[in-house]
């Protein structure tokens, strides 16, 4: 069986499926030929992962990490799903038994069928990734808990792992009168590819800073999610930053991290207009965290309180495009150079990149 990439853009939409397997290869990402392979192994319940043979070498594909090992490093791994607005996936969910995966409503080893069944948990899945839900077999009650991925007997205290999975093709139709309520915040183009717009895709730090999509450390950027967002502006997108795997789902305009459930809010923005209030006409300045990411200068944000904003900096800019402006973020003192596009913690004389857009 042939496993190795193509790099087309249509590849997946030719094949007529609903999903689309790729890797990366530290510079583009390819489709994998004959993927629907990979899918028939991804839909069973008790697969850990498959080896497949590429050109250059064997690589395993891991279905809960969602991470690519192999005699090739570095290569990073993603399922998308492809799917008109008024089409969605059909999910399962599984509990480890003491013999092998059941699926919930089913009978267990025990002869006994829980009381809800897997597209009960789906619905309370979508409604909060990162909750929970608890139903009742006999007279025991238990836990599904969406962040763990474990089901937990909350009178023995038993721990069950847990699985999502999709049914193999199997895609159900939704009332599509209800599609005017989705809350889309942005809408693609009517031509995408006369479009003279450059989009920004952004989510939520930790810092409460909007940070941009990049690569190398993150396995799509804001060119990669535009050109998905626009061929199913309501589908859901897998991608990796280091170990971790998401889910970047463009309805509901948030991302998930697939093991822990931690759940950010994520934006699309026009290049040339600018999200902030009454300042669309002001310029955006940025800095170049630790981590590679450029984050947004925020007067008074959780980012150590700084002193300044992107509006500030730019009003000194414009006074003096080669002066040097101060300014002080938490108990560091820094300073911005016009000349060389860097910051200066004085304390540290850590120097970081400065860019304005």
């Amino acid at each position: 069986m042939n496993y190795d990439l193509k790099y087309d853009v249509s590849c997946a939409l030719a094949s007529g499926n609903h999903f689309e397997w790729q890797l990366f290869n530290g510079q583009q990402w390819g489709s994998i030929l004959n993927d629907f392979v990979i899918e028939a192994h991804y839909c069973q319940p008790g697969a850990n992962g498959i080896t497949i043979n590429l050109s250059m070498g064997p690589v395993y594909i891991d279905f809960d990490e969602m991470t690519v090992d192999g005699a090739v490093v570095n290569l990073g791994v993603r399922r998308n799903t492809l799917l008109s607005p008024n089409q969605k996936e059909v999910m399962g969910w599984y509990y480890k038994d003491n013999h092998r995966w059941c699926e919930y409503g089913s009978h267990g080893s025990g002869r006994r069928s829980s009381s809800v069944r897997s597209d009960f948990i789906e619905q309370q899945y979508n409604r909060n990734p990162r909750g929970s839900v608890q139903f009742t077999v006999g007279s025991m009650t238990y836990k599904v808990d969406f962040t763990a991925m474990t089901q937990t007997n909350l009178s023995t205290y038993m721990l069950r792992k847990v699985r999502r999975r999709p049914k193999f093709n199997e895609v159900v139709t939704t009332n599509s009168s209800n599609q005017n309520s989705l809350p889309l915040l942005a809408s693609p183009s009517a031509n995408p590819s006369n479009s003279s717009s450059h989009y920004i895709w952004e989510f939520m730090g930790d810092e409460g800073i909007w940070t941009e999509y990049q690569k190398p450390g993150c396995s799509l950027d804001s060119a990669e999610i535009e050109r998905l967002y626009q061929l199913n502006p309501q589908s859901q997108v897998s991608f990796t930053v280091r170990r971790f795997s998401y889910t970047l789902d463009f309805t509901g305009m948030y991302q998930v991290n697939n093991k822990y459930g931690t759940r950010r809010a994520i934006r699309r923005t026009a290049s040339e207009i600018q999200p902030t209030n009454s300042t669309s006409s002001q310029a955006r300045w940025q800095f170049k965290d630790m981590d590679g990411q450029w984050k947004d200068y925020i007067k008074g944000g959780s980012w150590g309180c700084c002193s300044v904003s992107s509006q500030d900096i730019e009003a000194q800019y414009q006074q003096d495009s080669s002066g040097i402006m101060s300014f002080r973020a938490g108990r560091f003192s820094y300073e911005l150079d016009f000349s060389d596009m860097t910051q200066t913690n004085l304390s540290t004389n850590t120097t970081r990149s400065v860019r304005r857009l």
